[in-house]
């Protein structure tokens, strides 16, 4: 923490400083003098680091100085967003107190701790993703976790095993992880350390102390109404969030209107390596796409973040997953209804973070207008709903309430183009306030006046040269040159002689300049307080207002999804209780989208079921698309089950509870594991959690191991799935081990595919069809030499490839051929091994001799010797 040093004197403003900033220690202090933002000593140069603003040094006190770095103040929102992306943590520390209203130092205080959780600037935010804070509360067999997003209200808790704690952190991405600073070794343990993460005192996740703070907040007298109250852990973490909300000094939070708890047995699980590995959110590799990048059709910020929602937690129930695609195919028949949406909710924009800021006081003019003009669009989309026919969006249609009272009244009083910030003026319309007129027509309409009221008293008194002025002593006077004073009537009060005239005022002119004098502040304090009226007013429509905006998404997803299936050829599956899967023409969705124009994806056919075809082991050579088949299953199942159409001639999903994917293999250094130990952890995770309804999806397991380690404990876990009493999983192994196509031969749910290629000329072409039947090649050494491998390496490789394969040798391979040898590209060649007499002679010269009993003498006269033998003198 930034102090003063010992002995030093400071200055008044700088014992202010340090009395703040040692409240906030882990916080860069932006601290306001005047009309910039000051940040000073360590924080200064953070600051200037990130920022890329000037560091420069200013005395404090007697003997001392302190680093310096500001920014002007009306920069703020440049500058925040950039320091809370650095991952930083900002206390704002504003003026609490007019300067002009004190004789010693200003009083200051911090206003707002902006966090990577906590924030509702535009500019930090990301519209298109939540912002969620997360909490943690860790108990010694399982954890709560609660999820809020300051800027849209949301309010989520669950609790469970780690792994589904775990799962839930993966899928929802909080920008800011909160846990009890004592246990970060058993978090780290359980969660890792690359999540973004804050330790709080142990008071706040006491489970009294917790149940008390969410009472408070939501007016209650107990849990119940929320379904939450026999669930400690996950109450615990949610009342910490609550303390956190309170310590960063955001006490605005009546848009967290209601808590809700993620039920586990509603949604498909979805574990970290399965979301990563379907690359569902965001992908390792440079420049490619995700499946959310592919798939998000919606047009609101509010739309496309329940699209996430939906894809991070897939649908277990299959009444509901009907109703979504019900309504995806009414847009089909209804094309007119779903453009006249999509218009409206363009307009409407991200009306769930506009009514946030309601809450929070922090609604600008424009954005209220923004609000009305959301709440007029909602009253046809309300009326298409209504008249659809449609069970879902009829049922939409009668919660959707366009609020016609505040919205009428914000016509009426708001002006229909106010500025941003209230400051400007202008923001409230002609005729609401006789006042607010009045001082406006002074204000604005003052030379107007003065000009007609110096013609008056012209005419009245005769005097044609009158004039009204202004200066700083009298304020307004009347002006009357010492020809003319006879005529001035005995009202006027005379204020100044002059030399060559006389200055007066009147009653009229004194009244007048009163009242024109404060006219611009007035109006601002006035268009201040009718504004907030309308917005406390607003207030009381904000968890309607809520309500609206969750429609509004799930209407924009559902119509994505529409625009989704018509652009791409996709189809509605058929979704049903049983446990069959099959998919006709089954398409990865993000490799079609990025194929070169004029190549098509060849579709595969794939079906499962738990009565004869429960695992299939699919063989084939690299690059011919077994990774490709293995992922595009699950994302068909997965979109199926989020509600939405599927790549595909035709898909019957029997309902899926998980899904477990274990794709690729890398290390996790970082933390210490191989390979191997990495493909181990999640194997044993799948293993651990089968169901009957799973869907498994294994690619190259064991290869971060020996050949034999590999096969045999790919082997015994194919069989553990065969034969486990928790399931029949349905599960598609993807493997080089040939040898794994024997266990079709003993167990009876187990068939072999591959995927098909065709070989010409030694030249292979990928076919990418899933056929009936093992492979017993692989084709390595073909893709080695398509990969541009030296060619003595491929040729040695097909070398060793036969020798293998004839002998299945195990011990020493035999040397490289004389032909392998001699052409090694990027190696020196042996002259020996060269079919030239010339160059025979001198091997034979070299090898009679005998080097130790060759004297410096004669070992020259044999290099001379040598020499000649090849022409060179």
């Amino acid at each position: 923490m930034s102090q003063a040093k010992p002995g030093v004197v400071e200055t008044p403003l700088m014992k202010q400083y340090y009395q703040i900033k040692e409240k906030y220690p882990d916080a860069i202090l932006l601290f306001r003098v005047g009309d910039f933002y000051e940040t000073f000593s360590d924080d200064a140069i953070k600051a200037s680091e990130i920022l890329g603003i000037t560091l420069t040094r200013r005395a404090n006190g007697s003997a001392s100085f302190v680093e310096l770095a500001g920014f002007p103040h009306h920069a703020l929102d440049t500058y925040l967003p950039k320091l809370v992306r650095a991952g930083q943590r900002v206390a704002v520390c504003d003026q609490l107190e007019d300067p002009k209203m004190t004789k010693t130092i200003v009083k200051r205080g911090v206003t707002e701790l902006v966090t990577p959780g906590v924030a509702i600037n535009d500019n930090i935010l990301e519209h298109r993703e939540n912002n969620f804070l997360a909490s943690v509360h860790l108990e010694k067999n399982m954890a709560g976790v609660a999820f809020v997003d300051y800027s849209t209200g949301e309010f989520l808790v669950a609790e469970g095993s780690f792994e589904y704690v775990e799962k839930l952190l993966s899928g929802f991405k909080p920008k800011e992880v909160l846990f009890e600073k004592t246990k970060r070794a058993q978090f780290e343990e359980h969660f890792g350390s690359k999540l973004y993460t804050y330790g709080m005192d142990d008071w706040a996740f006491a489970p009294d102390s917790a149940r008390d703070r969410l009472l408070k907040h939501f007016e209650t007298k107990s849990l119940k109404g929320f379904g939450i109250h026999s669930f400690t852990a996950a109450v615990v973490a949610a009342g910490a969030a609550m303390h956190y909300l309170d310590l960063t000094q955001h006490h605005q939070l009546g848009h967290i209107t209601t808590l809700s708890r993620i039920e586990e047995d509603k949604y498909v699980w979805l574990d970290k390596f399965t979301i990563r590995n379907l690359e569902l959110f965001g992908s390792s590799n440079e420049g490619a796409r995700s499946l959310i990048d592919v798939i998000d059709k919606t047009v609101s910020p509010m739309g496309s973040r329940l699209l996430k929602r939906w894809i991070a937690l897939p649908l277990k129930d299959v009444k509901q997953i009907n109703d979504r695609l019900d309504t995806v195919e009414y847009f089909f028949r209804q094309p007119d209804v779903r453009e006249l949406v999509e218009e409206e909710l363009r307009v409407i924009g991200d009306l769930e973070r506009l009514v946030s800021k309601v809450a929070a006081g922090r609604l600008t003019p424009r954005e209220m207008v923004q609000v009305k003009k959301a709440l007029f669009c909602i009253e046809p989309i309300k009326q298409a709903c209504m008249a659809s026919g449609n069970e879902s969006l009829m049922n939409i249609g009668e919660q959707l309430n366009f609020c016609a009272t505040i919205r009428d009244r914000i016509e009426r009083e708001l002006d229909n183009d106010p500025p941003a910030a209230i400051v400007k003026g202008g923001v409230i319309r002609q005729g609401v306030s006789p006042e607010l007129d009045e001082l406006r027509g002074l204000a604005f309409s003052g030379k107007d006046y003065l000009a007609s009221l110096q013609d008056r008293l012209s005419e009245e008194s005769g005097i044609p040269s009158l004039k009204i002025n202004f200066n700083n002593v009298f304020g307004y006077y009347i002006e009357v040159r010492n020809t003319h004073k006879d005529k001035v009537p005995d009202t006027w009060i005379r204020k100044q002689t002059l030399v060559n005239a006389e200055r007066y005022i009147t009653q009229e002119l004194k009244v007048y300049e009163e009242k024109i004098l404060g006219a611009e502040e007035k109006i601002l304090a006035l268009e201040t307080r009718l504004f907030n009226d309308l917005l406390a007013s607003l207030t009381d429509y904000i968890s309607v207002i809520q309500v609206d905006a969750a429609l509004l998404a799930r209407l924009d997803c559902l119509v994505g999804f529409n625009r989704l299936a018509i652009e791409n050829k996709y189809v509605r599956p058929v979704v049903s209780d049983d446990e069959e899967l099959t998919i006709k023409a089954g398409r990865h969705p993000v490799i079609e989208k990025q194929l070169p124009p004029g190549e098509a994806y060849v579709p595969n056919d794939v079906h499962l079921n738990t009565s004869d075809q429960q695992v299939i082991i699919i063989t084939g050579p690299n690059m011919a698309g077994k990774s490709a088949l293995l992922r595009q299953t699950a994302l068909i199942v997965l979109l199926a089950q989020a509600g939405c159409y599927v790549p595909a001639e035709s898909a019957h999903i029997g309902l899926v509870d998980k899904i477990f994917t274990r794709v690729g293999a890398s290390d996790n250094i970082s933390q210490g594991e191989s390979t191997f130990m990495v493909e181990m952890n999640e194997a044993s995770s799948i293993l651990n959690n089968l169901s009957s309804r799973s869907l498994v999806l294994f690619d190259e397991l064991g290869r971060g191991t020996s050949t034999y380690d590999g096969i045999s404990i790919a082997w015994s876990i194919v069989e553990y799935i065969h034969e486990s009493v928790k399931g029949k999983a349905k599960t598609l192994f993807a493997t080089h081990y040939h040898e794994l196509n024997e266990m079709e031969k003993s167990f009876p749910r187990i068939k072999n595919y591959n995927v098909s290629v065709k070989e010409v000329d030694n030249h292979v072409i990928f076919l990418r069809k899933l056929v009936k039947g093992g492979s017993n090649h692989s084709f390595g050494i073909h893709v080695a030499r398509m990969a541009g491998m030296p060619k003595s390496v491929v040729k040695r490789a097909d070398a060793i490839l036969k020798e293998l394969e004839n002998t299945h040798r195990k011990g020493q391979l035999s040397k490289p051929t004389a032909d392998i040898a001699q052409h090694r590209e990027g190696m020196q060649l042996s002259f020996f091994q060269l079919d030239d007499p010339v160059l025979k002679q001198i091997r034979d010269e070299i090898s009679s001799l005998d080097i130790n009993q060759l004297t410096p003498i004669e070992a020259l006269n044999k290099l001379n010797d040598i020499k000649r033998l090849i022409g060179l003198k």
